[in-house]
This record gives C-alpha cells, sequence and structure tokens, in this order.
C-alpha cells in the first residue's frame, strides 16, 4: 500500500470534487425522486475523501521527497487547490443531503469543520501556489494552464456554499459576519480568476491547443464562472433578514445582474472548451485524470443555472440547468468508468512514463533548391 501511493498526486482530490457535484446538482434540480439517489452518491464522495486523505497522509509520511516534487512542480502545484474544493463540496453536500441519513447536528458539524478546513486551504493555496509560480517554478507564458485557476477558485467554492450555515448562527453579528465573509471570498477569487484567465485565453490564442492529455483542463474556466453565478444566488437567498433591507435587495439584484452575462460567457466557454475536446479526440486523446475536468466546473453550471431560475422566474434556466445535468451525468459516468479501468489495471498509479525522445531533425530541400 506504501508503495502504491507514491505516484498519488493531489489531482486525485478532482474525483471527490466530481462525484460531490454530481450529487449537489442533483440537488438542486429539486426533483424529489432524485434526492435519495444523490444522497448515495453524496455518501461515495464522502468515502471517496476519506480513503484520499489517509492515502495522502502515507504519501506524505513515506515519499516525503516525491510530495515536495509535485510542489515544485508548476504542472502539478495547483492541483493542491483541488484538495480545498474536495472538503468544501463534500461538507456542503452533508447539510444539503447527508442530514436525511445522518441527522441534522452532525450534518451541521460536519459542514462546520469541512467548510473551516477548506477555506483555510484554499487561502494558503491561493497565495502559496501564485508565489511559487513566481518565485521557484520560473514559467514561461507559453506554459500557462487552465489548471493554475484551481487554487484561485477555491475561495470562490467557500463563498458559495457558506451561506447555507449563516442561518445555523445566532442571529445579528454572527450571522452578518459569514455573509459579509463569504462576500469577500467572493470577490478575492473573482479578481485573481480574472487576472489569471487572461493568461490562459492568451496562451490558447497564441501558443496553439493544448497537449492531448491535458486538453479537458480548458472545462476548468467554467468553475469560477458557474460557481460566481451559484455565490451570488446564495447571497440573494441569505441576505434578507441577515442584512439590512437596502443591502439585502442589493444582493438580489446583483444574483441577477451578474448572474445572467457570466452564465452567458460560460455557455460560449462551454462550446469553445467542447470544440477542443472533440479536436483532441480525434487525434488520439486517451483517457487521464485531467477527465475529471467535465464534472465539477460543468456541476457549477448546473447550479448557477438553478440559482438564476429561482431568482429570474424563467423557465429556460430551470431547463438549461437539466441540460446540463445531463451533460454532467456523462462526464461523470466516463470519468468514473476510466478510473475504475486505470486503477484495476495499475496504470494510475504507476511511475509517469518518460516523455519519449525528440526525433532528430530532418533536412528537406525541394525542387527549387530552397532548404526547409
Amino acid at each position: 500500500m506504501v508503495t502504491a501511493v507514491r505516484h498519488l498526486g493531489p489531482n486525485w482530490y478532482a474525483s471527490v470534487m466530481g462525484t460531490a457535484a454530481l450529487a449537489l446538482g442533483g440537488a438542486a434540480l429539486g426533483a424529489g425522486g432524485l434526492r435519495e439517489l444523490c444522497t448515495g452518491v453524496w455518501a461515495l464522495s464522502l468515502l471517496q475523501l476519506l480513503v484520499l486523505l489517509a492515502a495522502r497522509a502515507l504519501h506524505w509520511a513515506h515519499h516525503r521527497d516525491q510530495a515536495l516534487a509535485h510542489l515544485r512542480d508548476p504542472a502539478v502545484a495547483p492541483f493542491y487547490g483541488c484538495l480545498a474544493m474536495a472538503l468544501l463540496a463534500v461538507g456542503a453536500g452533508g447539510l444539503t443531503l447527508g442530514r436525511d441519513w445522518i441527522g441534522e447536528p452532525a450534518a451541521v458539524a460536519l459542514d462546520s469543520v469541512l467548510f473551516v478546513a477548506g477555506t483555510a486551504v484554499g487561502l494558503v493555496a491561493a497565495v502559496a501556489v501564485p508565489y511559487l509560480l513566481a518565485v521557484r517554478h520560473r514559467v514561461e507564458p507559453g506554459q500557462a494552464s487552465p489548471a493554475w485557476l484551481l487554487p484561485l477558485v477555491a475561495p470562490m467554492v467557500s463563498a458559495a456554499v457558506g451561506p447555507q450555515l449563516v442561518p445555523r448562527l445566532p442571529p445579528g453579528q454572527p450571522r452578518e459576519a459569514l455573509l459579509y465573509g463569504c462576500f469577500t471570498l467572493f470577490g478575492l477569487s473573482l479578481l485573481a480568476t480574472l487576472l489569471m484567465l487572461t493568461l490562459v485565453f492568451a496562451r490558447l490564442v497564441t501558443a496553439g491547443p493544448l497537449p492531448l492529455a491535458l486538453t479537458p483542463t480548458v472545462f476548468l474556466v467554467l468553475g469560477p464562472l458557474g460557481q460566481s453565478t451559484t455565490a451570488v444566488g446564495a447571497f440573494a437567498d441569505l441576505a434578507p433578514g441577515v442584512v439590512p433591507a437596502p443591502y439585502a435587495a442589493g444582493f438580489g439584484l446583483l444574483a441577477v445582474l451578474y448572474g445572467v452575462p457570466v452564465m452567458g460567457f460560460a455557455l460560449l466557454w462551454l462550446a469553445l472548451a467542447a470544440a477542443h475536446v472533440v479536436r483532441a479526440r480525434r487525434h488520439g486523446m486517451r483517457f487521464a485524470m485531467t477527465w475529471w475536468a467535465f464534472t465539477f466546473p460543468v456541476g457549477t453550471c448546473v447550479t448557477g443555472a438553478a440559482a438564476l431560475g429561482r431568482h429570474t422566474g424563467f423557465a429556460g434556466y430551470h431547463w438549461l440547468a437539466v441540460g446540463l445535468y445531463g451533460l454532467l451525468v456523462a462526464g461523470w459516468l466516463v470519468a468514473a468508468s476510466g478510473t475504475v479501468r486505470g486503477l484495476l489495471s495499475g496504470e494510475l498509479l504507476a511511475a509517469p512514463r518518460p516523455a519519449p525522445a525528440a526525433p532528430r531533425p530532418v533536412t528537406v530541400r525541394t525542387t527549387s533548391g530552397a532548404v526547409r
């Protein structure tokens, strides 16, 4: 077991995020018959989280050299944001769905612990990973990756799931503090994400498509878009009776005036990301753990569309959420089946294969005598 976890990276937390997103997305649709199934899916995400936390503890205890190498690798370090988001998503699922099985007090306690832990880890990652990129990793503009968004999106997940704990606090200042704190996390993550998103988009346009194995990470851009729309909807849900009336009404306006155009951009990016994936599949893209990018980001768009449906009253957003949820289910099935096959074969836990040697340059002389 100790040897098997040597190459277990922080990217594995994306599988927990994806499973929790499947549960939360179904809950957001409000279908009564779906709730029991979604509660079972949440329980699976909790089990995944516990197993991965134990495996990663073994990794740090027995393979510290490899763990430190992950931190020094600009392609791996950003995935530490996944740990924070996995904690937050499972905690939110516990209060939304798990309370049906474990009871309200246990669900509140679980969500509170995971919210505090996830928020703390997310804030550390949001500072540490960009710092490492600037000071230690020495990356070039052409190396910009959508994965760089992961640590910056983690505080946005805190902003989106934190408001459901507001009613569990004493009235007055404690509730205001949590709601304003979540709004602060929203702004922190949003502005940092906008800065990083320009680098990612510039890399796609100027340096060409991502390597085949990394192509699914283009879907990660949907995460901050859908999650921020979910967050402003949650603020509007909880603000009445918590903050003064003018501000409560302002949160309601923000939910619509911010959410509608951002959801429009999310749909545009979804089409762009799908086009990149179709191209990569035609060029031979095989399964990798990056395929979990098809789950959590899409799940945030499901909850975002559902929030817009609540606050606008427009049925189109409900059906958009249903359609996106169908896409989420398909993405989860593909990613989960590929992961199970990879675990059974041992391929996913094996050491990374060395990069193939670059072919020797070939000089070609054309009929005109020019050399190329």
